[in-house]
């Protein structure tokens, strides 16, 4: 495993870290402590240390995991996003007195007395323009409640407007399927030493290279019912990328790569990127950390494998998502 500073944090991350939001009940499927812990002990024997997690997930359970695991593990270190656990979404979420109950709430299931990193989950673009929001979290800095903050952003133009503040990390969808990040807002992100924390890395799977277009979700399964952003924004189920497109484009990244682990690979895309801190991919269970953490020691892309990608992008994907998010 190999390790990246995460922007002005001071934090020096494994490059394939883990996101927890599947953690222990594989998308939509009832929450397992068991699988949860061991997942979370197989990812430290590969050199994980950054775990992702929020408050909403797995109503909380995913927090009270992560924060039994680093009491075992000190050395490690995590984020906790903040403000989206409560339906329906609203700017509301995000008000002086609501960030603080959130971070108090998230404070008392990791048993911790200061949060490594506090990210605001998703808030609407309108909230960007007020800044109290980001006030109450220097505040909560200032008391030492919050060592760090930062944002999860659905789009592009959210992630450039943060910068305004003083995030150390921004957490946005990144992958194959979603090349916009890199043409404008690496570069200033790196100019502000923030930190990237790239989310949705295989596109909701689909950069497994393992699904068809007969693939079966269950109904409790985004994959299924947020097709169109019924739960949430559909930028994030497939990184909005048609499901049947998406299978077609992945089978045709995996053929003009030559390449056998789809899911590797595409994490390993991502990191050729020297802006982005840590790739975040999710796992239910130990089986999938192993799929994932290979791709730290794969080898760098070559120039024209990374040409292939563009090619397929612009190809079968770019119209319409590059310009939506």
């Amino acid at each position: 495993m190999k390790y990246r500073m995460l922007g002005k944090t001071g934090y020096k991350i494994s490059e394939v870290s883990l996101g927890t939001w599947q953690l222990g009940g594989k998308w939509g499927a009832p929450f397992d402590r068991k699988d949860a812990d061991a997942t979370l002990e197989e990812a430290y024997s590969k050199g994980v240390n950054f775990f992702d997690t929020a408050d909403g997930y797995q109503n909380g359970e995913s927090e009270k995991a992560v924060g039994d695991f680093i009491k075992k593990h000190p050395d490690v270190h995590y984020t906790t996003k903040i403000g989206r656990k409560e339906d329906p979404l609203s700017v509301e979420h995000f008000a002086p007195d609501a960030l603080r109950r959130y971070v108090d709430e998230s404070r008392k299931n990791m048993g911790v007395d200061s949060l490594d990193l506090v990210l605001l989950h998703c808030p609407p673009m309108q909230t960007y323009y007020n800044p109290k929001m980001f006030e109450t979290l220097d505040q909560l800095q200032a008391e030492g409640k919050i060592k760090h903050y930062g944002v999860s952003v659905e789009n592009v133009e959210e992630a450039i407007k943060a910068l305004d503040y003083n995030v150390a990390a921004i957490e946005i969808i990144f992958n194959m399927f979603r090349l916009r990040p890199a043409e404008l807002f690496f570069k200033l992100a790196k100019e502000h030493n923030v930190g990237i924390l790239a989310r949705v890395p295989l596109a909701s799977g689909l950069l497994t290279g393992k699904m068809t277009k007969d693939t079966k979700f269950a109904p409790t399964d985004q994959r299924s019912n947020n097709r169109n952003g019924e739960l949430f924004d559909k930028g994030e189920t497939f990184s909005g990328v048609d499901f049947n497109t998406g299978v077609d484009a992945a089978q045709e990244l995996k053929k003009r790569l030559h390449v056998d682990n789809m899911a590797a690979t595409a994490l390993r895309f991502i990191l050729m990127y020297d802006a982005v801190s840590a790739v975040i991919p999710g796992a239910s269970n130990p089986t999938q950390i192993e799929r994932n953490t290979v791709a730290s020691d794969l080898p760098a892309l070559t120039h024209e494998q990374m040409g292939v990608v563009q090619d397929v992008y612009d190809e079968m994907i770019k119209n319409p998502v590059h310009y939506l998010w």
